[in-house]
């Protein structure tokens, strides 16, 4: 079928926001649609973006951690309405009503959301011990700051406090059991919690007056701030410092993997055939017939249930109040420093659609989905 408007469309999105370079991947529960790039991953190399470029992953890991809480779950292993401190001890919200850990993975456990401006490091060094930095966090001042089972609101904390609670159900690191029991049954081998060696990783870039950019090297860790690129400043490779909150890094077609889980209700499907009439293994396949979640716990994740300011929420997805012109959807942003990612999922079209770029400005994703939604594929 020709792609023709859907390269142009994907081109016309990242010149009109200015973003340097993009990738993207559209996919159907049985194979791959459509996956490419437009623009430069690394603009000083003029290095293309491409379906294969690395990018970190931010708050779309967010949906991985949920379905890792739901593996556990499935296995009898977790009881995702206990409260959390049945888990953590030491770990309580004042007052008689504690939140559980299906509340921690829809924002709905109270607890604030402190701004993440320095929770990232350098790649080539060790982030912080992930049980020590939650303990730091839950000792600040009010780290509950809402109705516990409340209105939603979003919380980059909870979800390290789940990441912490599949760490000590699971017996192991949560960057472990989540390698094992879900990037590799998917194929994701192009994905995981540091750059994936052997991948083009995409230089992240912040766009912002020449003048501006020794003070934003000042409020950044020491480092993470590279040479100037025209109307950007360029970011040197970080990793983010809370692996079940925002950790993961790779590439789009890997998350359009995962997409491809959720679209098979749980069901790690067989490899398919791309739209240019070629076998796509790894993340687009994984190993045929496996299941990862019960058919029944995948739908009851895309259930929203919740009610947030902006957003409503489920277990790992959220989702506008409006749904928009073409039915349900349930979605997941993941934004930061010189960042900005989106994954959605059209369950009833059988269509999901990743989206990664390497620039902190948003952009007009909602007309590019549309497009690919009127699509004919065959």
């Amino acid at each position: 079928m020709d792609l023709t408007a859907l390269r142009a469309a994907l081109a016309d999105v990242a010149g009109r926001a200015r973003v340097p370079g993009m990738s993207l991947a559209v996919v159907s529960r049985d194979r791959v649609l459509y996956s490419g790039g437009t623009g430069y991953a690394d603009v000083s190399a003029l290095t293309p973006a491409t379906a294969d470029t690395a990018y970190p992953w931010f708050s779309m890991t967010k949906p991985v951690t949920a379905t890792a809480a739901h593996r556990l779950s499935d296995q009898g292993r977790l009881d995702l309405h206990a409260p959390v401190h049945e888990y953590l001890p030491w770990l309580r919200a004042p007052g008689p009503a504690q939140p559980t850990v299906w509340q921690l993975l829809s924002h709905s456990a109270g607890l604030g959301n402190p701004l993440p401006v320095r929770w990232i490091h350098p790649a080539d060094t060790p982030g912080p011990d992930q049980e020590r930095m939650l303990r730091q966090l839950m000792a600040r001042r009010r780290p509950f700051r809402y109705r516990v089972g409340g209105t939603g609101h979003y919380s980059n904390v909870g979800y390290l406090v789940a990441a912490q609670i599949i760490s000590q159900v699971s017996g192991e690191p949560f960057t472990s059991y989540v390698q094992r029991e879900i990037l590799i049954p998917l194929g994701m081998d192009s994905t995981g919690f540091s750059y994936p060696p052997g991948r083009q990783a995409a230089t992240g870039y912040v766009r912002l007056p020449r003048p501006l950019a020794p003070a934003l090297a000042q409020i950044l860790p020491p480092g993470t701030l590279g040479p100037r690129h025209g109307d950007y400043s360029s970011l040197n490779p970080f990793l983010v410092d809370g692996a079940g909150y925002g950790g993961l890094v790779g590439t789009v077609l890997d998350a359009a993997g995962f997409a491809r889980l959720h679209l098979n209700d749980g069901l790690v499907t067989a490899s398919g055939t791309s739209a240019f009439g070629t076998t796509v293994s790894g993340a687009a396949g994984g190993a045929g017939g496996s299941r990862i979640l019960q058919e029944s716990t995948a739908r009851a994740m895309r259930q929203i249930h919740v009610r947030g300011k902006g957003f409503d929420h489920s277990a790992g997805w959220f989702r506008k109040h409006s749904h928009g012109p073409h039915g349900s959807y349930v979605e997941h942003f993941g934004t930061g420093l010189g960042f900005w990612n989106i994954m959605r999922l059209y369950p009833e079209r059988g269509r999901a659609v990743v989206l990664m770029s390497n620039s902190s400005t948003s952009y007009d994703y909602a007309t590019l989905f549309s497009l690919v939604l009127r699509m004919p594929w065959t």
